[in-house]
């Protein structure tokens, strides 16, 4: 005679000490870092929940960061356009943050905030991911755009050992930037800069024009865009059979430092770009269904 047991009784993953985090941008519905953080969170099995916020302006911000001084709030990552506002509200700030004069990471401690930036970690290892034997050090590096992307991890290569310059469409925006970041940066006179490049990366929001044709055999491509992650410049730089480095590498890689620093633990072993695309497939079948 079969004898019917009664279930294990899991453990509660939300309980009154649920730690909260989230992503503020806007817009910030297409963002994946909800997928990515509560992928983590649950596999875990962390006491904890990441949401997105989206404020219609600096004054709504301001109010998210006054939540997270009292407590309402352990930590967030910040995308645009506040990021700038993001480091320019934190009490104590990191290294990488200080170096850029941005921030993508907030985390509340007894009412002060914290500043930190993952973006250049996240750079260095969607590199070594996707680019294994491509060397920073020496490298000669063309950003292309000079906003608040570029901003973000221009530091980290810099540190890195690479020669930087930023070609822009306004060229004064590329100087300021440049003069913010000191030794090692310059600004490229025109596209004719890519002939000697090393890597290319695409810090705009849009597809760059830019002729491909000029660049090196050996050159590396990368787009800090991840929707679609191969993007119509990675697609076109892949067809030139040169290497290609995608946004959601880099996604990934500054996720992992921000999940720690909001919950306080490390991530657990997953594997993230399988979750992700996962869900990005999902959301096409949705989409083409509608």
């Amino acid at each position: 005679m079969k004898i019917e047991t009664e279930p294990a009784i899991r453990q509660a993953r939300i309980t009154g000490r649920v730690r909260l985090g989230g992503v503020v941008g806007n817009p910030i519905g297409h963002s994946l870092s909800p997928v990515l953080h509560n992928a983590w969170l649950e596999a875990g099995a962390v006491d904890g929940s990441y949401v997105a916020f989206q404020p219609k302006d600096p004054n709504g911000f301001r109010t998210l960061v006054a939540a997270g001084r009292a407590g309402l709030i352990h930590g967030l990552n910040v995308t645009a356009p506040f990021k700038e506002q993001a480091f320019a509200l934190a009490d104590d700030i990191a290294p990488a943050a200080k170096a850029t004069g941005s921030a993508n990471i907030l985390v509340f401690d007894n009412g002060r905030v914290r500043a930190d930036s993952a973006d250049g970690a996240g750079v260095l290892y969607a590199l070594a991911e996707q680019a294994p034997s491509f060397d920073l050090k020496g490298a000669h590096v063309v950003m292309l755009g000079a906003g608040g992307a570029a901003r973000a991890v221009a530091g980290a290569l810099v540190e890195a050992g690479a020669r930087l310059s930023i070609l822009n469409r306004t060229r004064s925006r590329a100087e300021a930037l440049a003069a913010d970041l000191g030794a090692g940066v310059t600004v490229a006179e025109d596209e004719g800069a890519l002939a000697g490049a090393d890597l290319v990366i695409n810090a705009l929001s849009a597809p760059p024009s830019i002729d491909l044709g000029v660049l090196k055999a050996d050159a590396v491509v990368m787009d800090m865009t991840y929707k679609p992650v191969l993007t119509p410049f990675l697609a076109a730089a892949q067809a030139r059979g040169l290497i290609v480095v995608d946004g959601l590498a880099m996604l990934i890689g500054q996720a992992g430092p921000s999940f720690e620093a909001i919950f306080g633990v490390p991530p657990p072993p997953l594997d993230l770009r399988a979750v992700a695309m996962a869900h990005l497939a999902s959301a096409m079948d949705m989409d083409a269904a509608a």
